[in-house]
């Protein structure tokens, strides 16, 4: 699960540049940002919760919060994940967890693609929140992972 920490790794640097930019004045009003970037740091907390074998339907997918929710839950959702990728054991990528979704359906997925997904689906809508940045007049962030990956390396 090498690469899926540092998929994670990404995911959380991703997410500290989103909330800088939407602390900052220039973005702090854009609502619809906020309320994007909410949904992403909810539902990360959503798949660890199933992760965990526990039931997520109390948890909403789009709460209603501010800029301290978000900025509490990216804390707490790194060190969640940075906890739980390092308690897998070989090969426990492979196994298919069975899980409700907040409508109650029944799902079997792996836990690869589970990951797979939460880091996927936070990309998406920081595109979504960029785009908003942008029309908005603000600088867009680039959350890139290329760029991620150049910083960690020096360069």
């Amino acid at each position: 699960m090498q690469d899926m920490s540092k998929l994670f790794e990404h995911l959380n640097w991703a997410n500290l540049r989103i909330l800088e930019r939407l602390r900052s004045g220039d973005a702090g009003s854009h609502a619809k940002a906020i309320g994007l970037f909410a949904h992403i740091l909810q539902a990360e907390r959503v798949w660890l919760t199933r992760l965990q074998g526990q039931d997520s339907s109390a948890l909403p997918v789009w709460p209603e919060a501010g800029l301290d929710f978000c900025g509490r839950m990216t804390k707490q959702n790194h060190e969640d994940y940075t906890a739980y990728l390092g308690s897998l054991a070989d090969g426990e990528g492979d196994r298919v967890l069975r899980y409700a979704n907040q409508s109650g359906q029944v799902f079997d997925n792996s836990v690869r693609d589970i990951l797979t997904h939460v880091a996927l689906h936070g990309q998406y809508h920081r595109g979504q929140i960029n785009a908003l940045l942008r029309a908005g007049g603000a600088e867009p962030v680039n959350v890139d992972f290329i760029t991620f990956v150049r910083e960690i390396n020096g360069g």
